[in-house]
């Protein structure tokens, strides 16, 4: 029997965050450097699932089965597909940097009732996390994947509501209420959301009695599992309610800007760059091919949702005062943009939208950990305590305008490219929805270009005025990630030849073809 590489790409950080938990309470560096060692040892794995999946192979590749719930048809069934393998070599590559921007975090307090900060928790979270968000980007078994599609919620719970960021550091209790309300809103609204996909599951099961993602896709295709209309509708609108809370997608999207602003920056990265992406993943992976029919039927509401998300978070970006915030709203904005591409059933779209989950995780990880790093050194996220920045620190200010760069889709850099796929087949279906959705790149240029202006230019102010420059942890953090956008905005190929024959299959699932452009012939 081959390596299980799938499985140990899972497994290894879940065996990690339990040794990591376990490391004595003295012991908070050795505990810190082991959780970075597994990470990296994840992302090695990870670089092993990349150079073995052929692009041009099976759709499903290292695919492993077992029986485990032989009564109910469950099965653990893992396999990845272009998709599936961008968005788990993006998990495994961020994490490090999250874990490396977070080295002191979760350090002993010295005031208030705060003293003590268990270092070794938050790192072990992390290293949870990760491990879940990667089997549900191997998961073939629809109940497989429910399983941790929600159990990622518990450790991102602990994570938002025990570590505020160093903004509060020695706060009193209304910034802990403000972190327990962020964490149980956060809490709430997703577990409402898988409670009725779970709803869904069952119903799922019922219709066409087992659980595997192949086998019942293989169904639908061939003709020997053939759905109610209304009961797909249905089936599919109860997974489509939870990935859309999880994406998030207006009006489902009101907990993403409490848990990031109060989470700490390497947390808001964890949110947004690694555990949203599932809901978006899963809208390809799952509705799609699950639901082709129903998809269909639904395409004209879910783009007008991702529209009004792509507007409505941009103009809420422009009017904050908040840092942290900022960034949430302008990532709701992004993630209209993916389920735009995602249910314009166009192979341009959908190939946009992939690659923008992973360009937008790489961005929004430069920019949100800068922010960070500027953050704990003024101890405050409202922009009005910034100015001048760029003279006393101009490394980070210089990082931080190649990250908001990134998020306005600058040509150049990598979410340009994929932006720009988006649109394209977008408007190739539907034209209308495409011009609007435009508008919202003239948004983002605003929002990005006055919070450098306001935080980095300008006369200096006293409180920044001695603000130390990026140190050496700090640059090993966003130096990468800024090479990353620049060579994947010059030359996006490695990816696109990756998720480009997946996207060919989901098309194939719903039986939808690119329009032929409308060319008026010369005279």
């Amino acid at each position: 029997m081959s390596f299980p590489l799938l499985t140990a790409t899972a497994a290894l950080p879940a065996i990690g965050a339990i040794a990591t938990a376990a490391v004595p309470a003295a012991r908070r560096t050795a505990a810190k450097w082991l959780a970075l060692l597994v990470s990296l040892a994840t992302l090695a794995l990870a670089i092993a699932v990349l150079v073995r999946f052929d692009p041009d192979g099976a759709r499903y590749q290292l695919t492993e089965s077992h029986a485990w719930i032989a009564d109910f048809g469950v099965r653990y069934e893992l396999g990845v597909d272009g998709i599936g393998v961008a968005l788990l070599a993006l998990t495994a590559l961020l994490i490090p940097f999250i874990i490396l921007a977070g080295w002191h975090d979760a350090d002993p307090l010295e005031t208030g009732s705060r003293r003590w900060r268990p270092t070794q928790g938050f790192f072990a979270l992390i290293l949870a996390v990760e491990a879940m968000v990667i089997i549900s980007f191997e998961a073939t078994d629809v109940f497989l994947f429910y399983i941790f599609f929600e159990a990622m919620l518990i450790p991102m719970y602990f994570l938002i509501g025990g570590f505020g960021d160093r903004a509060h550091a020695g706060s009193d209790e209304k910034a802990a209420a403000q972190r327990s309300y962020a964490a149980v809103k956060f809490l709430l609204y997703n577990l409402v959301g898988g409670l009725i996909m779970l709803a869904a599951v069952i119903g799922l099961y019922v219709v066409a009695g087992n659980f595997s993602l192949q086998e019942i896709a293989e169904a639908r295709a061939n003709g020997s599992l053939d759905m109610a209309t209304n009961t797909e509708r249905w089936l599919f609108l109860g997974f489509f309610f939870a990935f859309a809370v999880k994406a998030p997608l207006w009006p489902l999207h009101t907990w993403l800007p409490n848990a990031m602003g109060e989470a700490t920056a390497p947390v808001a990265v964890l949110i947004t760059a690694v555990v949203d992406k599932v809901g978006t993943f899963a809208m390809l992976r799952f509705c799609l091919q699950l639901f082709p029919e129903a998809s269909k039927w639904a395409t004209p509401a879910i783009l007008v949702l991702a529209v009004i998300s792509i507007i409505y978070g941009a103009l809420l970006a422009v009017g904050q005062r908040d840092i942290k915030r900022l960034v949430a709203y302008a990532s709701i904005s992004h993630f209209g943009f993916i389920i735009m591409g995602i249910f314009a059933m166009t192979s341009q779209g959908q190939s946009g939208a992939t690659l923008y989950m992973v360009n937008h995780g790489i961005s929004t990880a430069a920019l949100m950990l800068v922010a960070g790093f500027l953050i704990s050194r003024r101890g405050s996220r409202l922009i009005a305590d910034y100015g001048g920045v760029q003279k006393v620190a101009p490394v980070l200010a210089g990082t931080f305008l190649i990250g908001g760069l990134a998020t306005l889709s600058l040509p150049g850099l990598a979410p340009f490219v994929s932006e720009f796929l988006v649109l394209v087949g977008t408007f190739a279906r539907y034209p209308a929805i495409g011009i609007i959705a435009t508008f919202g790149i003239v948004l983002a240029a605003l929002y990005t270009l006055v919070l450098y202006q306001r935080t980095m230019t300008g006369p200096v102010k006293p409180e920044v005025s001695a603000m130390p420059d990026l140190r050496m942890r700090e640059l090993v953090v966003v130096a990468p990630l800024v090479v990353l956008l620049i060579f994947l905005g010059v030359y996006p190929k490695p990816v696109t030849d990756i998720v480009n024959p997946a996207v060919k299959s989901t098309m194939s699932d719903v039986h939808k073809k690119d329009p032929k452009p409308e060319v008026e012939a010369a005279k």
